[in-house]
């Protein structure tokens, strides 16, 4: 299964891309840091840069990977920016969630702090 994680540099994505990959799936990994990439291929996925704010990016990120699922582990608390993150799970989540569903993508798992 290919598998397009998104926030794959956050904690809980560095530690999900060597189970992915070990169960066998094919995985490419998002961040939008550009110095990050090496960790992600590091890991074992193939790194995708990503500003998730920007729709029309996630939009063609999603066309080109064309993926069986997405998991979304997208989060900004590194520098406790808390209106960030709120944006980045408000805007983020929906272009993420839009992109994923015009894609034709049928599955989606997502973290929650609820």
């Amino acid at each position: 299964m290919k598998i397009l994680l998104a926030g794959a540099t956050g904690v809980v994505g560095r530690r999900l891309i060597p189970l992915l990959v070990r169960a066998g799936h094919e995985v490419a990994g998002t961040t939008r840091r550009p110095e990050r990439t090496g960790m992600i291929r590091d890991l074992g996925a193939a790194p995708v840069l990503l500003d998730v704010l920007d729709a029309a990016a996630v939009r063609d990120v999603m066309a080109a990977e064309r993926p069986d699922a997405v998991v979304h582990q997208l989060t900004d608390l590194s520098a406790e920016d808390f209106e960030a993150n709120s944006r980045l799970r408000i805007v983020g989540t929906r272009n993420l969630v839009d992109a994923a569903k015009g894609a034709g993508v049928r599955t989606m798992v997502a973290q929650s702090i609820a």
